[in-house]
């Protein structure tokens, strides 16, 4: 690898100023030095000019000046409850509701939590989020972790459904006292053909995935004629035990819900949705309206049709009205149903409640890549530095918020986008939650080994998620597994948010040899699993199924090495499961269910907050749900689950992992 070239010190104070990293630390806490050329990019992305050392002085000049004038930032956050807040020259509030308030330079000591508009004595004005100091705490529960598409049932479609979630949540509560169901994301993938697969990837994380609707358990299923139901039962896709085909599905159920929205008579598209207030619903309808015509790239559209705020996209609303209406009623159905599940959730008395999972980014060419474009970084990609693992770093094809738009819009898109959320959720999900502080990124046509971190102000993005999440009485989950910056654990427990802790991670890092922490050891502030979606399933480690799979692949330098690693650390596994009393002592060779049976009474041990088991762990599924560094090579997000609601209700090994935590809540 070439030497990074060195970054000047006038570089370096601009850099910093504009929270673009000139170094940073690895996994292995060794710092690495930026080169030069990568962060003139990055500002440039940013739209500051530092090609030249005149370029560098006059934005350094630009900054002092503002320094001098005083000028306030475009967002501020403070917590309620904390202490004196003084503005200097600070003379007027404005809540949410337009009540005006004036002021001496000291905020009020029972502010409540809110977003107001504040005005300086100067004229200058602010965004001031008002947040309570942490988010709310989760009750002690255990639960379920559910990638939703496998789920399947004698009901759904070839894919689960929210009618399968339902009848899950109530299941699982009622007869087993699960108090919680963390769900892959439902985020809406765009309208056409080919349907993305992957809930990390969505086209908009305002809106919710079609693919999920049961379509029998709609109103207007139930109003249609005879004729109109034998024609939408006739689309019905049998389940697949194999792999999820979402082309398919969402051929029929788009056909389906197509002549359902035909029975209904079509209400008039401009008092539907063109004239709504909710301006999000009307320009996701409008992508997908846009999309079907013009294809599923945006960026490939007619110029004049990449502005969503242009005379032309107004223009093409008009004219695909039906369309439009159709993509708002079809998000309205969803809104729906997601709200029938966290309904059924409340009434089984689940302590928790349904939490949805948050992904870190949108699809470049999607729905809110296009309308939302004012605060994203074009053309960037985010993913992860070099490391052991993948030494050429990582991209994942995911466009960054950018930092200065965000504070100058007030934090509006990420507000908005948690709102659309926490409206369906009892809690969240956080994926990689240290996005919230800096995320890599990698500059258009570069690649991830040429790029830097992008600081983020994570006083302002904590503040606007403890404030949405108090509104919403919503747990918080941060997924913060792998390196991690102090700050950012430190300022999860501070906000009362759940870490992750995994079984094949959860490890005794300043002992030699980093051994298995025992179950008493584990973190009380978390959300503790055996597995995720990204790793082996438990029956898939005890087989080193992750071996055999990325070998076959062509994934592994040293497949010998990596077999030696999964026989060592399985006999790791047992040796603890024996010391903890899960296992017999005198048996040599337990099979693959006995310590399965003991691992989940390991987590069921530990003393973390919320516990969350994963059907593939329980029925033995050696297929873990995605391989990294995998795309079609691997059936990822197409796996479904080797039994059937049905099937896993009557399923002793559900009956008896679930009752070890059942017993284990009880007796505490």
């Amino acid at each position: 690898m070439t030497a990074a070239r060195p970054v000047s010190e006038d570089l370096r104070q601009l850099a910093e100023r504009h929270g673009v990293a000139t170094s940073y630390r690895n996994e292995k806490r060794q710092p690495v030095h930026v080169d030069a050329d990568v962060v003139i990019r990055v500002l440039g992305l940013l739209d500051v000019v530092a090609d030249t050392a005149d370029d560098r002085r006059r934005e350094l000049a630009k900054l002092a000046e503002r320094d001098r004038a005083g000028v306030v930032p475009p967002t501020v956050a403070i917590r309620v409850g904390s202490g004196p807040h003084a503005f200097a020259g600070a003379i007027e509030l404005v809540d949410e509701d337009g009540i005006r308030t004036t002021i001496d330079g000291e905020l009020p000591a029972d502010l409540a939590p809110g977003w107001y508009r504040m005005t300086m004595r100067d004229g200058q004005e602010c965004t001031l989020v008002a947040a309570p100091p942490h988010v709310p705490q989760a009750p002690p529960t255990w639960g379920w972790m559910l990638q939703l598409y496998g789920l399947r049932s004698a009901r759904s479609w070839g894919i689960g459904d929210l009618g399968d979630l339902r009848e899950f949540v109530e299941w699982t509560a009622s007869e087993h006292g699960a108090g919680a169901v963390l769900l892959n994301p439902l985020h809406a993938p765009g309208p056409t053909h080919p349907v993305q697969p992957s809930p990390y990837t969505p086209s908009s994380r305002r809106f919710a995935n079609p693919l999920a609707l049961r379509i029998e358990d709609l109103a207007s299923y139930g109003r249609a004629d005879a004729a109109v139901r034998a024609e939408v039962d006739a689309l019905r896709i049998a389940p697949n035990t194999e792999r999820i085909d979402h082309d398919l599905v969402w051929a029929a159920k788009r056909s389906a819900l197509e002549a359902l929205w035909r029975f209904e008579g079509s209400p008039d598209p401009l008092d539907h949705v063109l004239e709504a207030d909710d301006e999000a619903l009307r320009d996701w309808a409008t992508y997908c309206a846009l999309a079907e015509r013009h294809g599923g790239r945006w960026t490939h559209w007619p110029p004049e049709l990449r502005d969503v705020t242009g005379a032309a996209v107004a223009a093409a609303r008009r004219d695909l009205a039906p369309r439009v209406a159709f993509h708002g009623w079809v998000q309205q159905q969803c809104a729906g149903q997601l709200a029938a599940v966290r309904t059924a959730a409340r009434d089984a008395g689940m302590a928790v409640g349904v939490l949805h999972d948050l992904a870190v980014g949108v699809d470049p060419d999607g729905a809110d890549a296009w309308a939302l474009a004012d605060v994203l970084a074009t053309g960037v990609s985010v993913g992860a530095p070099p490391d052991n693992f993948t030494p050429r770093g990582q991209n994942w094809g995911l466009p960054p918020w950018r930092p200065d738009r965000l504070a100058a819009t007030g934090y509006a898109a990420v507000r908005d986008m948690l709102r659309a959320m926490l409206v369906h959720a009892d809690g969240l999900r956080i994926d990689h939650v240290a996005g919230l502080w800096r995320l890599w990124w990698v500059p258009p046509g570069d690649t991830p080994d040429r790029g830097t971190y992008v600081q983020y102000d994570a006083e302002v993005m904590l503040a606007v998620l403890a404030l949405e999440a108090h509104r919403a009485g919503a747990t918080v989950v941060g997924e913060d597994l792998g390196t991690v910056e102090p700050e950012v654990t430190e300022a999860l427990a501070a906000n009362e948010m759940l870490g992750c802790a995994v079984s094949w991670f959860t490890r005794d890092e300043a002992a030699p040899g980093e051994p298995l922490l025992p179950s008493a050891a584990w973190p009380s502030r978390a959300a503790a699993s055996i597995s995720t979606h990204d790793l082996p399933t438990a029956a898939g480690f005890l087989r080193a199924e992750h071996v055999r799979a990325r070998a076959e692949l062509g994934l592994l330098d040293d497949v010998p090495a990596e077999r030696a690693v999964a026989d060592r650390e399985r006999a790791e596994w047992v040796d603890l499961l024996r010391t903890e009393g899960l296992l017999p002592a005198d048996d040599a060779a337990p099979d693959d269910a006995a310590i399965i049976l003991a691992m989940h009474g390991f987590l069921a041990a530990t003393p973390s907050r919320l516990k969350l088991i994963s059907p593939y762990d329980v029925v033995g599924e050696t297929r873990q749900p995605n391989l990294p560094g995998t795309v079609d090579e691997y059936p990822n997000w197409r796996l479904p689950l080797p039994e059937t609601l049905e099937q896993l209700r009557s399923d002793p090994r559900v009956a008896q992992i679930a009752n070890v935590f059942r017993h284990a809540a009880e007796h505490g």
